[in-house]
């Protein structure tokens, strides 16, 4: 049916939740069927069990497969909590490209978040453990691919041991404001307005952009 086809979600992941819908078998992560019960929907990516924040569950397999085609490069935002207190080195470092498994990775944008964000940011659950005797800090780091458990990889080849990650946003590359956790809570999840369903599938009708991967 075509409101299946269209139909697309935006969920808020809580920490311990595999972007899946079936459990594994022996795992102590819970799966997705226990915060959404929306049958024919599928995560387009995926944030790993100890991550929070953003992700798309499409119906549409079309659209599902564009939105994690490294080809096309969308931006995802990520709101990080590092051990210590991060130099301009180290993030230049982040900007320019790291190397990870023997790959470097693709420029990224990376900068302090704002006190105002993350002191709003409500505890997670289970709390992080934090070293007394060592500094966090906040950082918001925006990439254009999702190697495996890349952000976490990429701040401990700086120094600075990722605490908590949560993926704020996802640009669509089409001018118009980024899909992101607005209002959502923690295991809570929306419809995409009438709007963000129009630029999605938009997305289908767009060419891929030529981009070249830089090498260690």
């Amino acid at each position: 049916m075509l409101w299946k086809a269209l139909l697309t979600l935006l969920l808020h992941k809580p920490f311990g939740v595999l972007s899946q819908f079936t459990p594994e078998p022996d795992s102590r992560w819970g799966c997705l069927a226990d915060w959404v019960d929306v049958p024919g929907v599928y995560a387009a990516g995926r944030l790993d069990a100890d991550s929070e924040g953003l992700l798309l569950l499409t119906a549409n397999g079309r659209l599902q497969q564009r939105l994690t085609d490294p080809r096309f490069g969308h931006w995802r935002t990520y709101w990080v909590q590092v051990e210590g207190m991060p130099v301009a080195s180290q993030l230049d470092a982040l900007r320019q490209g790291v190397v990870v498994q023997k790959q470097r990775t693709r420029p990224a944008r990376v900068d302090h978040l704002a006190s105002e964000y993350w002191q709003a940011l409500p505890e997670r659950e289970p709390p992080i453990r934090i070293r007394q005797s060592i500094p966090t800090a906040w950082l918001t780091i925006s990439l254009t691919e999702g190697r495996n458990r890349q952000v976490r990889r990429m701040t401990a080849a700086v120094g600075l041991p990722t605490l908590r990650l949560i993926r704020h946003s996802m640009d669509l590359m089409d001018g118009g404001p980024p899909l992101s956790l607005s209002d959502l809570r923690s295991g809570e999840w929306r419809a995409v307005t009438p709007n963000e369903q129009d630029r999605l599938m938009s997305l289908l009708k767009r060419p891929a952009r030529n981009r070249s991967r830089s090498r260690p």
